[in-house]
């Protein structure tokens, strides 16, 4: 059988370039780009001959046990001390020759705090221009332990967020304890005691339910016993936002 002309130049071809293929794989190219083991081992001896800057916290808690042990407790425990106080290890080494850095303004503490709406709802956040302007952070608050030295007596202290979308919406004459209960405990440590929620219908049927004495005129009205079958409620409306979906 006659093997036909073109698939004969077709083998050529192909010869070709794989013959290309590991000329270019084991001549042209160097080791240095191909060989795994030879990248890591250059590339930990050029981190290793970079100079070491961090001690690391635990060459700051063999000087400063007094302040490791507040921060273990605080809500800063998870913080490394040169997150704040910038490498150290020429400190660490002889602390006479060189001192930490200790931040007194308040772009530092603002980098976490300053309000970003992408940060989980309930984490401390401030408006840099209307907290305290001018002020040190460090004033009011012990950086090691840094409890405010009075509770916020508004949500919007920490629900910012929430509360800049209630401000535009519907409820926003309704105070936050309309329809939550916060312990008292909530206020210092929001994550362990959490507020209340509603957890059924006749809670907003109180002022939208059709019929019912005493609801607000201005408030929209349904029938509660056949609008959205047996969902609750916030299934289908934001409370902060509760425009109705068409």
């Amino acid at each position: 059988m006659r093997i036909p002309e073109q698939v004969k130049r077709l083998a050529i071809v192909i010869g070709v370039l794989v013959a290309l293929t590991l000329v270019a794989r084991f001549v042209l190219i160097p080791r240095s780009l191909t060989s795994t083991s030879l990248h890591w081992s250059l590339t930990t001896q050029r981190e290793s001959a970079k100079p070491v800057k961090f001690a690391g916290s635990t060459a700051c808690q063999d000087c400063h046990d007094d302040i490791a042990a507040k921060k273990a407790k605080s809500f800063h425990r998870v913080l490394a001390c040169e997150g704040c106080h910038a490498p150290s290890v020429k400190h660490a080494e002889d602390p006479s020759a060189a001192k930490p850095v200790i931040p007194r303004d308040r772009t530092t503490c603002a980098r976490c705090h300053a309000y970003d709406p992408s940060r989980p709802t309930g984490f401390p956040q401030i408006n840099l221009t209307t907290h305290n302007p001018l002020k040190s952070c460090s004033t009011c608050h012990n950086p090691h332990d840094p409890v405010p030295p009075k509770v916020p007596k508004e949500c919007a202290a920490c629900h910012a967020q929430i509360e800049r979308t209630k401000a535009v919406s519907s409820h926003a004459l309704l105070t936050c304890t309309t329809c939550h209960k916060a312990p008292e405990r909530h206020k210092t440590a929001p994550r362990t005691a959490l507020p209340s929620k509603p957890d059924s219908r006749e809670f907003c049927a109180t002022c939208h339910g059709q019929g019912r004495a005493g609801t607000p005129k201005e408030a929209p009205k349904v029938d509660i016993a056949t609008h959205g079958a047996r969902n609750l409620c916030w299934e289908c409306h934001y409370p902060h936002l509760p425009e109705g979906r068409p």
